[in-house]
């Protein structure tokens, strides 16, 4: 092949550089998302006499991050204009780390077991082959991995949206979620659906789904089906439906920010989803855990809204580069944060009850090794993997030509 003359690669160079720039702001809320769930085990299990106790900082954090996923993945479809690219490339962002996290538990769990809510029987292989874990009722061996079955539902509805052609109502979608949360609440107090069958069957809708995707063959039909699919789940068989209804709606907060940010979209859904989703603890039946008391709940959505509009609106100012540089390793931070605490504990012991000095030094050296620890595995895993799927998601032929 010929080579390209330079006056054809500036201008699509200087294009990636200008959209990487404007796009930082998002880079440092995965940052300030992903600090803030790291800091929510480290004091749980090291210094909590630091942990606040007015909201919960690790849900503060997983809030921000589905804000921030709810902003830029259907802007990320509608520039791709390929739902395969898509998928593709989303396969070798997320399930690289993740099968080799999970590799990682499995190898020591000789010496650490698997959590006991981990199903003992191979329908456990079919929920994380999906990542649809806590809306099949079932949990990951490792406890951060319950948000990527939300991330992974997103997609689903998301995909659906992108090939019916529907764009201008996310944010009444956000609003009807927010709605069938409060309803959910109000009258649901567990999954309708529940046992090993419910991760069997999804695992097979997803993969004959996804493959008809890959493939081009049926591809609208088997996006709605896996749309339809993930929406079910989500009312059915999920471990706390309301919840998961309002991790839903608060993506669909951040589509329905990103329309109107647009101007092809009103603010109005974004406000009363907001709300809606802030006040479901008041009255919804299970509702237990601390921090979905009304008071802790309500204060934990309030600033992660806040610490989005605020990223928003400072958007044009050079950000940090610490948290831009924390937003590109945020998810091998994620995913092996808890893993390295859990072994730190399993070799030192329980550090709750710990002398403050002991407590600060371990939380020290914990910092020490998973910063630069979560850079080698972005650099050497995460990287050359989202490399490979560009690669890979380059349209083929069928798409080449819809395209014309």
């Amino acid at each position: 092949m010929g080579s390209i003359p330079p006056t054809q690669t500036a201008a699509p160079q200087t294009a990636r550089q200008s959209e990487g720039s404007r796009l930082a702001w998002l880079d440092a809320l995965r940052g300030i998302g992903a600090v803030a769930v790291v800091a929510e085990h480290l004091l749980t299990w090291a210094m909590p006499w630091l942990r606040p106790i007015s909201f919960n900082i690790g849900m503060y954090g997983v809030l921000v991050f589905f804000l921030v996923s709810g902003y830029i993945i259907p802007l990320s479809l509608e520039q791709r204009g390929d739902l395969r690219a898509f998928w593709v490339g989303r396969f070798f962002r997320l399930y690289p780390l993740y099968v080799v996290v999970i590799a990682i538990m499995l190898a020591l769990s000789w010496w650490i077991p698997i959590r006991w809510e981990v199903p003992r029987d191979p329908s456990a292989i079919a929920s994380h082959a999906t990542m649809l874990l806590d809306v099949v009722g079932s949990a990951g061996v490792v406890n951060t991995m319950w948000t990527l079955s939300y991330e992974m539902v997103f997609y689903l509805l998301a995909s659906a949206l992108f090939v019916t052609g529907v764009g201008k109502g996310r944010g009444l979608i956000a609003v009807l979620l927010g709605v069938t949360a409060l309803v959910a609440g109000l009258f649901v107090s567990g999954p309708a659906l529940s046992g090993p069958w419910v991760a069997w069957l999804s695992f097979g809708v997803f993969v004959l789904g996804l493959a008809a995707v890959m493939a081009g063959r049926f591809r609208t039909v088997a996006a709605v089906v896996l749309g339809a699919m993930a929406l079910s789940l989500l009312l059915l068989s999920s471990r706390v439906p309301w919840f998961s209804m309002a991790m839903l709606a608060v993506m669909f907060t951040g589509a329905a920010i990103q329309r109107w940010d647009r101007a092809s979209g009103p603010l109005w859904p974004v406000a009363l989803t907001g709300v809606t989703v802030a006040v479901v603890p008041v009255w919804a039946l299970n509702a237990g855990w601390w921090w979905v008391q009304p008071d802790v709940w309500i204060t934990t959505v309030v600033l992660a809204g806040a610490t989005f509009a605020g990223g928003m609106a400072l958007r044009e100012a050079r950000m940090p580069r610490v948290l831009t540089w924390l937003g590109l390793i945020s998810y091998s931070l994620y995913l092996l944060h808890l893993p390295l605490l859990t072994v730190i504990i399993q070799l030192v012991g329980d550090l709750r009850w710990a002398a403050a000095p002991v407590q600060i030094t371990v939380g020290t050296l914990f910092l020490l090794v998973i910063i630069p620890g979560s850079w080698l595995s972005y650099r050497f895993l995460e990287r050359p993997m989202q490399r490979l799927g560009r690669r890979l998601a380059r349209p083929g032929r069928e798409d080449r030509e819809h395209r014309a």
